[in-house]
């Protein structure tokens, strides 16, 4: 790479695109910030002393300003709003080798971030997911270092303990997903009730594009119902699954006989139970996933 420039940048897009994926829950917004990043980066003419901490401190409020506008974009959003899911075998959120980071791109986690206000949530995510001091993050949002710590605790707070739902053993969860799509395919209603905790909640994103549950279904016996009729639809003929790894957790993919992706299907475990089924059928929220499969 003949531009010196170009290259310290992507030696940071993975991360910066990590961040702020972290901050908005959207890969396509992620993206756009990434990009919006390098070329002011381009545009710069002197020396920049850390690079790192100058790129950091531009994408954190890029993806701030954001974050205001999308929250009130979100409250007209038709129907339930899950994030983005994104593939990260590979990496594409940065390494997911631990408990902690697994969790910190978990839908149930990035959920829980929608409740703090856009200054909180970047405190939060540049002390939790890059462990940033808090002086760090006081020069990246723009706030005094005290002040700082405030935000995180007020965060934690309002975010509470997501571990206790949080599945340290991978292949324990990934063979209760299975058991689980097998029972809703076969509409096996008995095994399906055994794996359904009994405060389940079952939430779908269709963002008014296909058909879809508007409101979050509760209980093991309306759960089962809504699966059922999802399964019997004529569309869900010849449709198969592939399970991989989404926001660090096993998944289920759902492919139709063209094997175009129709859906991805995420659960929280409470034990060996299904405590919360997330299913994203949103074509525009699932065309980031797909071009990773592509």
């Amino acid at each position: 790479m003949d531009d010196p420039g170009a290259e310290v940048f992507e030696g940071q897009r993975a991360r910066l695109f990590g961040l702020a994926y972290r901050l908005l829950g959207s890969a396509a917004e992620a993206e756009d910030m990434v990009q919006e990043t390098y070329l002011r980066w381009s545009r710069v003419t002197g020396p920049v002393e850390v690079p790192a901490a100058w790129l950091t401190r531009v994408i954190t409020n890029l993806c701030l300003s954001r974050l205001t506008s999308a929250r009130r974009q979100r409250e007209s959003y038709a129907g339930p709003w899950l994030p983005e899911p994104v593939l990260t075998a590979d990496g594409a959120l940065g390494p997911l080798e631990t408990v902690e980071q697994r969790e910190s791109v978990s839908m149930g986690v990035l959920i829980l971030l929608e409740r703090l206000t856009p200054v909180e949530r970047a405190v939060f995510v540049l002390r939790e997911a890059f462990g940033h001091s808090h002086a760090e993050i006081a020069d990246v949002v723009g706030i005094e270092e005290a002040y700082s710590r405030q935000l995180h605790r007020r965060a934690r707070a309002h975010v509470g303990e997501p571990r206790k739902r949080f599945a340290s053993d991978q292949e324990q969860h990934r063979r209760i997903v299975r058991r689980f799509l097998e029972a809703a395919v076969h509409g096996d209603v008995a095994a399906l009730e055994r794996l359904l905790a009994d405060d389940v909640v079952a939430w779908t994103d269709g963002g008014g594009s296909v058909t879809a549950a508007r409101r979050p279904v509760h209980g093991p016996a309306k759960v089962t119902r809504y699966l059922g009729g999802l399964v019997a639809r004529p569309e869900a003929a010849g449709v198969v699954a592939e399970f991989l790894e989404v926001n660090g957790e096993p998944a289920a993919l759902i492919r139709g006989p063209g094997g175009d992706l129709l859906a991805i299907m995420t659960m929280e475990l409470d034990g060996d139970h299904v405590a919360v089924v997330r299913t994203t059928v949103n074509p525009a929220k699932l065309a980031f996933a797909g071009a990773q499969l592509a």
